[in-house]
Parts: structure tokens; sequence; C-alpha cells
């Protein structure tokens, strides 16, 4: 495929009265060289995507409907598709059905109005890139935008191995960009009030990264297994890393380590080796869900978030 093309300066000389002048020059722009593709999008989205899309590289075009848009995609691939928040997921899951036997390695983001869990875990099968249902975050959005056009070989980073809406089974690939895409999934599949959405999605963000890093060392070959299950009055996320384990005397760069009285031991202990600013992830995992479990080699955690039903059960 051809990458971006920069600017490209020529030197035009003139000739005056047999002397060369000095030379001009012509400033050549970049072309657009990626195609993206809306499906029944509105104004707004319109205009959303025109601004996240730099047109010196993107050339964007739209299509009235999913039949539509499946026949533009069979003669032309594209970079990237986002469907119509009109649709149900239902819907697009059925078009990305048929656009993988085209297009095998099509970029696809989901936006609907119609949602359920079970669409999500069929959009994961199928290997959405993401899914969105309204009401969204348009950052959020952009953010996956970004991702999408910038992550490299993207659709073989999750595997699902077995999935209900209550208990689901993943593969995780080891990287930032497939963590960011498995949160914005378990937030479609979520089924909370936004507070314990948000403290149960920030804590298992935080302990996916730390298996990542620290059990996989980001190694783009090694997969995190991942569990979970949503009960009648609890949540429960279970995250297995390839790694060999860790014991709190071996994690002195975490802040959860810290002897009392002395709660900034492990940034001296980071800056001192040269690592990055951080060691926050377990402790903030402790503070946002009810019970954070480790197994005896340290390489498998589990989460638990309890659920207040106001005494209805």
């Amino acid at each position: 495929m051809l990458a971006a093309i920069g600017p490209r300066v020529i030197s035009i000389g003139c000739a005056v009265d047999g002397f060369m002048s000095s030379s001009t020059q012509l400033v050549l722009k970049p072309f657009p060289v990626k195609k993206a593709l809306l499906i029944d999008a509105d104004e707004p989205t319109r205009t959303f995507l025109a601004n996240v899309l730099d047109p010196s590289e993107w050339n964007i075009r739209h299509a009235p409907d999913n039949q539509t848009a499946l026949e533009l995609a069979q003669a032309t691939r594209f970079d990237l598709i986002l469907t119509s928040e009109k649709t149900s997921g239902k819907d697009d899951i059925e078009l990305l059905r048929e656009l993988r036997s085209a297009r095998p390695h099509t970029c696809l983001i989901i936006l609907t109005d119609e949602s359920a869990p079970s669409y999500v875990i069929d959009s994961m099968r199928e290997h959405a890139f993401s899914y969105f249902s309204k009401p969204f975050s348009l950052d959020a959005l952009t953010e996956m935008v970004h991702l999408a056009t910038e992550a490299p070989c993207w659709d073989d980073g999750i595997e699902v191995v077995s999935a209900t809406p209550e208990w689901i089974r993943l593969m995780v690939r080891c990287d930032r960009q497939t963590a960011d895409r498995l949160i914005q999934f378990l937030h479609e599949i979520v089924d909370l009030p936004e507070s314990e959405s948000n403290a149960v999605a920030i804590a298992f963000r935080e302990i996916l990264l730390n298996a990542m890093e620290h059990g996989a060392k980001f190694q783009a070959d090694q997969y995190v297994q991942i569990s979970y299950v949503r009960a009648r009055n609890m949540v429960l996320c279970r995250v297995k890393d390839p790694g060999e384990g860790f014991t709190l005397d071996e994690i002195q760069h975490a802040a959860v380590a810290n002897p009392h009285g002395d709660p900034i031991r492990h940034a001296a202990y980071r800056q001192e080796r040269g690592m990055r600013p951080g060691g926050y992830g377990i402790l903030l995992a402790q503070k946002l869900v009810d019970e954070l479990i480790y197994n005896e080699d340290g390489n498998e955690v589990l989460l638990v978030k309890y659920l207040d039903r106001g005494g209805n059960d």
C-alpha cells in the first residue's frame, strides 16, 4: 500500500537574456492515499470525521445504507468503515460478516442506536475493530478512530474462546492498542450503573496493563487470558498473564508494596532505576473494587465488585 506522501519541493530555473535566474520553488502537496467509508452519516458525524481524518491523507466516501456500502466495499478496498448510528448492532454485524468474504481484513467500527450484550459479543467474534452504542463519547470515538488508522495487524488481537452475556472467556494480545479496544467492548457489555461501571473498567484496565507489561513484557506474540462473569449481585473479572508471577517483596516499584509511613518509596525506587513514573495500578484497583485476589504465583488475579441492589433481590 502506498504510504502518505509528504510535500515535495521542485526548483525551476527561468532563462532571462541567456542567463538562468534564481530558481522558483513549487510545492506539491500530498494527495489522499487512504479511503474511509461512512454509512448514512448525519451532519455532526460527517463533520466529526472530517476533523479527525486528515484530508491530505484520507479520501472520505459516503453510502446511504448497508447494502450500498457492501457493494462499494466489494469493489474498492477501504481502510476504515463506520456504520450508521441509525441501524442496529445486529444489522451491522451481518454487514461485517458479508464484508469478510470479500475483504477479510476490513477495519469496521460499529456505531449503533440499538444494542445488546449479545450483539457486542458477536461483533467481537466477527473481529469488528470496535463498538459504540448511543450515547457515546466523541472523545472516546476519536481515540478509537486514531487507533484504527494507526495500529498494525489489528484484527487478530482479541479471540473469543466462549461467551454468553453472563460469562465471557477471551485471549487478548499483549499490546496497549488491543487493551484499549477490549475496554471499549467490555464497556458496551457491562450492564451496571455508570459509577460502578467506571470503577470496574478503570480497575480492570490497570490490572490488564500490569499483566501485559510485567507478565508479558508487551510481547505481541504473548496473550493474556481474560474471564468476565456477571452474576446477579456481583461482577468478577479474572486476568491471567503468561509470566512467572511475583511476590510483594519483588515489586518495590509498585505503590502497593510501600511500607506504612513511606507512601512514596516506590517513586524513588523507580527513579533510581530509570523506570517511567507510575506504579499505582494495583493500589488504584484495590480502591475501586471490593476484592483483589492474587493466586499463589502472582500471575493470576480476580477482581470482584459487589453490586448494591437496595434490598430488592
